[in-house]
């Protein structure tokens, strides 16, 4: 039998256990699906809070956005899974990826709100409130729908980033694509080749989707600007000679 690491009888065994990997994305897509939308909603109240007149909640908002984009996630990952339980907070490592790296991307999208309510151009807002409309109605109502389409690409890219980074994950046995895939390939066989390799493959074929939809969304959104832009006509050298004064 061939001891080479990508020898048929490694896929074999592998496409026999097949089931283990399957649990394992399961596992990656809860978490993922789950951080995104803890991310999301971070990310818009303190992306709010980033653009807002109060300086209290700008500062509070700098403060998280500074702190969690500066430190790693693998650093944060073990301050829950190791830390917390000294001070009598026990998490499942469901809920410790949950809150690791949703918070961790929240940061990260709070940095996108911010960049795309700072694209509207402000006499809109000045506008809203001039016709009554409080800071959170002239969001709700005005800014946030404009802003929507303009950040998309980037939020589908932080989607993309944050799907990676449940990865670290397998570090404190998370249960989730990457743990399975290295388990696996420790239980006796060392076949980390084949296990590795279709683990890439199915962490591409989640994030490609949707980094190739933001490409194809970023185009569109810059085509329909460019069309939308009023033409400027450029003037000749003959008819700008006529203007001069003889």
């Amino acid at each position: 039998m061939s001891a080479g690491p990508f020898a048929l009888w490694r896929w074999e065994r592998l496409l026999a256990d097949s089931p283990v990997f399957l649990e394992g994305l399961v596992a990656t897509l809860l978490v993922a699906a789950s951080a995104l939308l803890l991310a999301l909603i971070l990310g818009i109240i303190f992306g709010l809070f980033s653009s807002s007149s109060i300086k209290i909640l700008r500062y509070i908002a700098r403060v998280y956005v500074e702190f969690f984009q500066n430190t790693p996630l693998v650093i944060q990952i073990f301050f829950l899974y190791n830390a917390l339980p000294y001070a009598g907070i026990v998490m499942n490592v469901f809920s410790i990826g949950l809150i690791g790296v949703g918070v961790y991307h929240g940061a990260y999208v709070a940095e996108v709100v911010r960049a795309g309510i700072s694209s509207i151009p402000r006499g809109q807002r000045e506008a809203a409130r001039s016709q009554g409309f409080s800071y959170i109605q002239s969001m709700r109502w005005i800014i946030l729908p404009q802003t929507i389409t303009i950040i998309l690409p980037p939020l589908a890219n932080q989607a993309v980033n944050l799907i990676k980074n449940t990865s670290v994950l397998a570090l404190i046995a998370g249960g989730d694509l990457m743990y399975r895939a290295d388990s696996w390939a420790a239980n006796g066989t060392l076949s980390y080749g084949p296990a590795y390799l279709v683990t890439g493959a199915l962490y591409f074929l989640l994030c490609f989707p949707l980094v190739n939809w933001a490409r194809r969304h970023e185009i569109r959104i810059k085509n329909r600007d460019t069309q939308a832009a009023p033409a400027v006509p450029a003037e000749t050298s003959g008819s700008a000679a006529a203007k001069e004064p003889r």
